[in-house]
């Protein structure tokens, strides 16, 4: 349901991160102590810096697609465009690891990262049965296949610092029945075992993701948690892809802390400025709603202890899906990215 990976939008990107570590290096788009001003003639050409360690320790990747609408909108004469689409450039957002070679993927993110003394922040949406069929519909052939795919995973980041959001809506569509019978107990034996490999890195900070504040009761989701190994995890992330606002993830989320061992968690922010859509098929609100906004940027700085940080998971301008009026899933829509940045504050 989330929409956040369309295979097609995914190929280009797969094939870019292989390289990406190595060419942003070469280019010397940071200086080895992680300074704030790296070399602008790097990445995009947008002139893409890294947000202060401080207060956003995640890494803004200045080759990521926001920054390349920049430079594109910039060359063309389009120059309030470009400034609206670089509120989004400028925060570090997620990069959702493809199918195909994970090792040189999350290899090439994490070693720019560490070059620019930065965080990587990686999603991996490769379940099999992924999203039941829906826009997002795909992943690993099997859970060898998977096995192997998140060893590779494993393998790319390496020493290096990462912070991973595993498997959105995984869990949920367990709990939802979306998910076959028959496919329950494989899932939760694959979401356990890439929570483990992940936390034997020495470096690696592990969120399975938890649902939304929408979504029915904190009660129905706790015990697959435990079972998809929470225990072992960093904590769980919360509203990925979806609207839901701060304030009511929050209370979401310290609901369901309570019931699984006071474990911290994470908030995609970055398209609750205003909130859900309350119109239109209740089935469909999720999908590319009209009139949203960016939310908190990317940061460690909570509201509450309880909060690790907010974070750009769900990359803003890229559509959930084919529904109101929006390419594939994962593919950038200028225009609606565009409605994002000139709504949000």
């Amino acid at each position: 349901m989330y929409g956040s990976r369309g295979e097609g939008a995914s190929a280009g990107r797969r094939m870019s991160a292989v390289v990406l570590g190595a060419a942003l290096l070469i280019t010397g788009c940071s200086s080895d102590d992680g300074g704030d001003e790296p070399d602008k003639s790097a990445g995009s050409g947008a002139g893409i810096t890294q947000q202060p360690k401080e207060t956003a320790p995640f890494w803004v990747n200045p080759d990521g697609t926001a920054a390349r609408q920049v430079a594109a909108l910039e060359k063309s004469g389009k120059k309030q465009d470009a400034e609206e689409i670089r509120k989004i450039a400028e925060q570090p957002v997620a990069e959702w690891i493809g199918p195909d070679n994970p090792q040189e993927q999350t290899r090439g993110f994490t070693e720019a990262a560490d070059k620019a003394g930065r965080t990587a922040l990686l999603v991996l949406y490769n379940i099999p049965h992924r999203d039941c069929g829906q826009y997002s519909q795909g992943g690993a052939a099997d859970g060898n296949a998977y096995r192997e795919w998140v060893d590779g995973v494993a393998a790319g980041i390496g020493d290096r610092p990462a912070t991973v959001i595993l498997e959105p809506d995984a869990l949920l569509h367990l709990v939802d029945g979306c998910t076959p019978e028959q496919f329950h107990e494989e899932r939760y034996d694959l979401l356990k075992g890439a929570v483990a490999k992940l936390k034997s890195l020495k470096n690696t900070k592990v969120y399975l993701d938890a649902g939304n504040a929408g979504w029915q009761n904190p009660d129905q989701i706790f015990e697959p948690l435990n079972r998809a190994g929470i225990a072992q995890a960093d904590g769980f992330s919360v509203n990925v892809s979806n609207f839901y606002s701060t304030e009511d993830s929050i209370a979401y989320g310290k609901q369901l802390s309570a019931k699984v061992g006071g474990k911290h968690f994470v908030i995609d922010t970055s398209r609750n400025g205003k909130g859900p859509y309350t119109e239109g098929n209740p089935d469909e609100r999720w999908c590319n709603p009209p009139g949203r906004a960016l939310g908190e940027t990317p940061t460690t700085k909570t509201a509450d202890p309880l909060v690790d940080a907010y974070l750009w998971v769900k990359r803003p301008g890229e559509s959930d899906g084919e529904c109101k009026g929006g390419p594939k899933a994962g593919q950038w829509w200028e225009d609606y990215a565009l409605k994002l940045a000139k709504a949000s504050s």
